[in-house]
């Protein structure tokens, strides 16, 4: 029997990267899932995001473990939306015991818009907010408790992000998600549900891997520098992230709320 067994987990961001592994590595822990993704490319994000083909392939594996699965397009800017998305999701596999906000962008390149930091507020900040909003109504009614990760990011903890409107978007967004994690810990903490961030260094998706970022890396050596983990190793791995959420959501952390967790390969230590 797994950790999580009867639970069900609403994952947002959901159709590759962490996102996909999360819901994996939940469900191999008993986890049913309910999965959203925009899946679509937002036009100051200068890599590929992720497609319906994408999400398809994670509800394909989650459902190769034998567990439910319910998957929808949507995106976190727009809460209305959302909500309609987790309504349905909530009615074909259950009431939400887990949420991961997940969903982000990292619009960091050698040319970006105007509207690059705008758009990272709004998917990795606002986007969070409106995840946690759509999410704690329903929890708090069937009054079982449960667990909330946000998902931050080194930039959360640490001043890097670069000068560009994004990169300052991106670290100004993680830090804000820790406000909301700190706030959320004790505004919920009464209906036994617990709130944490997760904190991880560059991870092996492709988000960070990308040719756009590699060639934005190679022109500022500095900010690669800046990037270096204090373990001899460039990236961690989707499923390192996912098992620290594991933890972290499962009764192993039942009275943890209110941390920023580090999965960072001892970046932050070294700042």
């Amino acid at each position: 029997m797994g950790k999580l067994e009867g639970k069900v987990a609403f994952i947002t961001g959901a159709a590759r990267g962490q996102g996909r592994s999360h819901a994996i590595r939940l469900a191999q822990e008993g986890a049913d899932i309910i999965a959203v993704d925009i899946c679509r490319q937002i036009d100051s994000v200068t890599y590929p995001m992720a497609t319906p083909e994408d999400l398809a392939e994670t509800v394909r594996q989650v459902e190769a473990l034998d567990r439910r699965i319910f998957s929808a397009q949507a995106d976190v800017r727009d809460e209305t939306q959302l909500k309609q998305v987790f309504e349905r999701g909530v009615a074909e596999i259950g009431p939400v015991d887990i949420v991961l906000a997940n969903a982000g962008i990292a619009p960091m390149g050698l040319t970006e818009l105007h509207s690059a930091w705008q758009d990272v507020i709004d998917v990795n900040l606002t986007g969070v907010f409106n995840t946690v909003e759509t999410a704690i109504p329903s929890m708090k009614e069937r009054g079982t408790g449960g667990a909330i990760v946000l998902t931050s990011s080194t930039a959360g903890i640490t001043g890097i992000g670069g000068p560009t409107r994004g990169g300052l978007g991106y670290t100004a967004a993680k830090h804000g998600v820790v406000g909301l994690m700190r706030s959320y810990a004790n505004t919920l903490a009464p209906f036994s549900i617990r709130v944490n961030t997760v904190h991880p260094t560059g991870v092996n998706t492709p988000m960070v891997v990308n040719d756009m970022m590699a060639e934005f890396l190679a022109q500022d050596p500095q900010m690669g520098n800046a990037m270096a983990n204090a373990l001899p190793v460039d990236m961690v791995e989707p499923v390192d992230i996912s098992n620290a959420i594991l933890w972290l959501v499962s009764d192993d952390a039942r009275y943890v709320t209110g941390v920023t967790l580090p999965v960072d390969a001892g970046f932050t230590n070294k700042k």
